[in-house]
């Protein structure tokens, strides 16, 4: 039966009832108390170092879950409950506080509608109106959506939103698909259109011309014979990606609450579309619309004209989140080192347990 099926392969994903009709799920109302954050359900308990291991792959953690621990007991600070017992970690006092702050935000009517269209626009952005949920999970937390999102968040939206099965056009194989149940007029223009229509000196008209903000590098200066191609590509009619996802570009950029993403999943999203490597084509040759930075083994695609130096121009309450917590992890030399010695030092052969896997 399929409801089973879906059940068996996304069991933390989905909650399904009994009746399944048409390969759609329908949603069930959750109480408010079980909306939590991809913190465990009671994030002021402990748990053993030795059991979070799995956690790496789920969360796509670049390094082993004992090494994250160990960089930042400023959040996890580790502890032994006894001497019998192995070592142990659990959130401080600040990092629940900063959890709790970021649960209101989730739970906001502001927040959740604005989560709700930016999920919308990017799914008009695609011809078919549709995303697998392997893809979308890959944008989550740019596109500011809880880690439990379908339960958390979609099944409060019935009439946005399905979950259907389709076969995947790159393999062929049956795959959840979260498809927006009708196109919204309302939603369906691009961040340049919007400005463009609140400018004095440029009157919206289709076919018109609306020129991408470059921001080149000090001290760089183009070639004569590729400013003259840039000059007549930013001259050429604008095209919105809601009328020909073709011309997607920076427009899906500015659906994140970051600016930002990793480029394995705007390249990722560019194939499952048909791009195949245009988009990073795109990145490449256009300097002066988008940043690559290679940091931590992970390479960050960021859209230019959204910051200023280093500080994201459009304030969004998650980012001013993210920050606190980087402020708070920044603390961790503080906690890292006793008389000069590593904490987990000590702990070595509990850690080796956790670095399995």
């Amino acid at each position: 039966m399929l409801s089973m099926e879906l059940w068996r392969r996304f069991p933390h994903r989905l909650l399904l009832i009994r009746s399944f009709v048409d390969a759609r799920i329908k949603w069930k109302s959750f109480p408010s108390k079980t909306k939590s954050s991809p913190l465990p359900p009671n994030p002021s308990k402990s748990l053993p170092l030795s059991s979070l291991s799995p956690l790496k792959s789920h969360f796509n953690l670049p390094t082993s879950t004992s090494k994250l621990f160990q960089n930042y007991p400023s959040i996890f600070p580790p502890f032994q409950p006894s001497p019998s017992l192995p070592l142990h970690v659990k959130l401080t006092p600040q990092a629940m506080t900063l959890h709790k702050e970021e649960l209101a935000i989730h739970n906001s009517p502001p927040h959740r509608n604005d989560v709700v269209n930016r999920l919308a626009k990017l799914l008009m952005l695609t011809k078919a109106g549709r995303l697998p949920l392997h893809i979308l999970d890959k944008f989550k937390f740019d596109l500011g959506l809880p880690t439990n999102y379908i339960t958390f968040l979609l099944s409060d939206y019935p009439d946005y939103f399905q979950i259907c099965e389709y076969k995947n056009p790159s393999d062929g194989k049956e795959t959840l698909f979260l498809e927006l149940i009708s196109w919204r007029n309302e939603l369906a223009i691009s961040e340049m259109e919007k400005r463009a229509s609140f400018s004095d000196s440029v009157k919206l008209k289709k076919g018109l011309p609306l020129r991408f903000s470059m921001k080149l590098p000090n001290g760089f200066d183009l070639e004569k014979k590729v400013k003259n191609w840039v000059d007549t590509w930013q001259d050429l009619p604008y095209i919105s990606p809601y009328e020909n996802s073709f011309h997607l570009g920076p427009n899906s950029y500015q659906l994140l609450v970051s600016k930002k993403t990793e480029g394995k999943n705007v390249f990722c999203l560019g194939e499952y579309l048909g791009f195949e490597n245009r988009f990073k084509k795109a990145v490449m040759h256009f300097s002066g619309i988008f940043y690559v930075s290679n940091k931590i083994r992970t390479q960050t695609v960021v859209l230019k004209e959204a910051y200023r130096k280093d500080f994201l121009m459009e304030k969004h309450p998650l980012m001013g989140m993210r920050f606190r917590y980087i402020h708070v992890m920044n603390k961790s030399e503080k906690f890292r080192k006793r008389d000069g010695v590593p904490v987990f030092r000590r702990k070595r052969k509990v850690m080796s347990n956790a670095d399995k896997g």
